[in-house]
């Protein structure tokens, strides 16, 4: 069965993968336009209407008239409710350079009156794109307190200003300036799309984009138009959604914020340091203390390829030994999208090490930036979990450091797929089951999924990309896809060997394969970095990514894709040695009764979530547990492996870091 599937793979053709992906099924989930999340953003279009606007475009309509049926597709596909609004210039007189309007206020999204509203726009005078851009910046209202919702300002124009006063460049960076801080709340960002420019007007609007933090694209037709129109538009709505307590995390240790066990928002700046404080406990209290910290720059925004993250858990004493450090980038120049990186607190098997020990511990956050590379702050969302120690007496089944029946050649479900709507992050990945799911990304866009994976069982998934029309045919610049899974508390988990993270792309039929080795408690104290984050059941994220880039490939708006999952293995009822296997029953697992979906979801995804869902077990003398311990520490050692780890170790393909840190790409 096993080569089978590695046959049907090798030799999908273009055309099947092709019908897999885009053929209607009767069992799809709702399509565009969906619901927003409060408070996720707004936008208002600003569109040129000045006297150029009113000339032949080359397809037979003038550019205005393209333009009105470029704003109606977009309009068309915004989730419903999206607050959205439309400002025009140059359309009120011939001459002029305060000639600009807002033609509809942004809004709970109406469609036909947004529409109404741009079909009465005629072009007819000057092109005062600095003035229209600030006005712009104060039709959009202020984020609700504590969201992070996305201001955006999307800039159509086919010419460069023609009024000079405010210079359009200089007020994008003065608007720009204004991105996230501790004290502002909400991200304003600039797009801009030139209609037919080339020249002085093309660099205008370059620099226009750059300075707010936003991306150029060019369109050279009526089509290119509106498809970088919706997208552009998708893009805001379709936005991380950050949840968590404001913080600011300090300058220095001694004013860092002490934090609990939960969820956290700050920003951080190019070359940034922050310091943030928590009170860990020893052996007895916590079995592991995770801290992630997901990253969300403005998408597609210029990075370089070493730009990130860089993690380090320190004790509080003189900021020694070092208890984690870990460093994530972006591994290619195409454009920023989220990227994640975790440090763990691993208590040793024998639980006498340094970072052991109850106390205060610090964490600080760095990012790393080339001087070339966007320079606006990231809103970061930081999660601190920690999971309980195994009851008394427990005896932890063995580790399982490798991929087995999970491996490459495991095969995967090859039912029709099923329409599916990824998350715009870890707040609201989208559940999903084994089975085969089909989505779509814009360039720019990642999508994400969590599956439920127990005691005993692993995850494989492959996410497959079919035949996609290009812009320039099929020999056009390639692009990547690329895909990540992070463990319950998000900690990365990489892969070596047998799995990449990402693939080239060029509009032809690609794969990405990816998994995780069997769930086991004592996996914690592995070596390989595919092993150590796989220590605790619950859900499990898929991250599936498209570079910006690919703006500049596809011709439709969105490329999609098929993601197959299978969990593999059965089931065991919790992680202790000799657990029995779960089983339906009645609609009902046995095996110590369905200790509730609800439970062992907190246990998975909880920020505080702790310990273990398995059956309870009696408790035992402290002697008794200390052996249980000892055991497990020696069947780790007999391995060849170390017990205790508090660094990420290097495994398989995994690179170093200049300073010997792992690091890790990210997209």
């Amino acid at each position: 069965m096993a080569a089978l599937h590695r046959r049907m793979t090798a030799v999908l053709s273009g055309g099947v993968l092709l019908a897999l992906i885009a053929a209607p099924l009767a069992a799809a989930a709702p399509a565009a336009p969906r619901t927003i999340a409060e408070g996720n953003g707004s936008l208002v279009m600003v569109l040129d209407s000045s006297g150029s606007m009113a000339e032949d475009d080359g397809s037979g309509s003038t550019r205005i008239e393209s333009a009105r049926r470029a704003v109606g597709t977009v309009v068309d596909a915004l989730p419903d409710g999206h607050p959205t609004g439309l400002r025009v210039y140059g359309a009120d007189r011939a001459r002029g350079c305060t000639d600009t309007r807002l033609v509809r206020p942004v809004e709970p999204l109406d469609r036909a009156a947004v529409k109404r509203a741009v079909a009465q726009v005629e072009p007819r005078g000057d092109t005062p794109i600095g003035l229209a851009l600030r006005r712009a910046a104060e039709d959009l209202p202020e984020a609700p307190e504590g969201s992070w919702g996305r201001r955006t300002i999307l800039l159509v124009s086919d010419g460069e200003d023609t009024c000079g006063t405010p210079d359009p460049c200089e007020v994008a960076g003065e608007l720009g300036g204004r991105g996230p801080s501790s004290e502002s709340s909400g991200t304003l960002r600039i797009d801009a799309i030139g209609f037919q420019v080339d020249g002085r007007a093309r660099e205008q609007l370059e620099c226009i984009a750059r300075a707010g933090h936003g991306s150029y694209h060019d369109a050279p037709d009526a089509e290119a138009l509106a498809r970088q129109l919706q997208r552009a538009s998708r893009l805001s709505a379709d936005g991380y959604r950050m949840e968590g307590e404001r913080i600011t995390g300090g300058r220095t240790a001694g004013d860092a914020p002490l934090i609990a066990p939960g969820q956290y928002t700050d920003t951080i700046g190019p070359g940034e340091k922050r310091w943030y404080a928590a009170e860990l406990g020893g052996p007895a209290d916590s079995a592991a203390d995770d801290l992630a910290v997901t990253a969300v720059p403005q998408p597609g925004v210029p990075v370089a390829s070493m730009d990130g993250l860089r993690l380090t858990l320190v004790r509080d004493e003189k900021y020694r030994p070092q208890c984690g450090s870990t460093w994530r980038y972006f591994g290619r120049s195409a454009g920023a999208m989220p990227i994640t990186a975790a440090v763990s607190r691993i208590p040793s098997a024998d639980g006498d090490r340094a970072c052991d020990g109850a106390g205060r511990y610090l964490l600080t956050v760095e990012r790393r930036s080339h001087a070339d590379s966007d320079r606006g702050r990231w809103p970061v969302e930081l999660l601190l979990a920690t999971e309980k120690p195994l009851a008394q007496g427990a005896v932890p089944a063995h580790s399982e450091p490798d991929y087995g029946a999970g491996g490459k050649a495991a095969p995967l479900p090859t039912d029709p797929p099923r329409d599916v709507e990824g998350g715009t992050g870890f707040n609201d990945a989208r559940g999903i089951g084994p089975g085969v799911w089909r989505d779509e990304l814009i360039p720019a866009q990642t999508r994400w999924y969590r599956v439920r994976v127990g005691w005993g069982q692993q995850l494989r998934y492959d996410v497959e990309f079919g035949n996609e029309p290009t812009v320039d045919g099929p020999t056009g610049k390639p692009t990547r896809v690329s895909t990540e899974v992070y463990g319950p508390t998000r900690v990365p988990v990489q892969s070596a060997g047998e799995f990449g993270t990402g693939a080239l792309y060029r509009g032809e039929p690609a794969a990405v394969s990816n998994g995780t080795v069997p769930v086991a408690w004592t996996n914690r104290w592995e070596s390989a970095v595919r092993a150590v984050p796989v220590r605790r059941a619950g859900e499990y994220h898929i991250g599936v990514g498209l570079d910006p880039d690919a703006a500049e490939l596809a011709e439709n708006v969105a490329v999609g894709f098929v993601l197959r999952v299978a969990v593999i293995g059965e089931e065991k009822a919790g992680p202790e040695h000799g657990a029995p296997a779960v089983r339906e029953r009645d609609g009902e697992r046995d095996g110590g009764a369905r200790r509730q979906e609800a439970g062992a979801a907190r246990d998975g995804s909880d920020p505080g979530g702790a310990g273990w869902s398995g059956p309870a077990v009696a408790a035992a003398a402290e002697a008794a547990t200390l052996l249980a311990i000892a055991l497990a520490a020696v069947y780790t050692r007999s391995r060849g492996r170390p017990a205790a780890r508090t660094r990420a170790a290097e495994d398989g393909g995994a690179d170093r870091a200049p300073d010997g840190t792992t690091e890790g790409g990210a997209w």
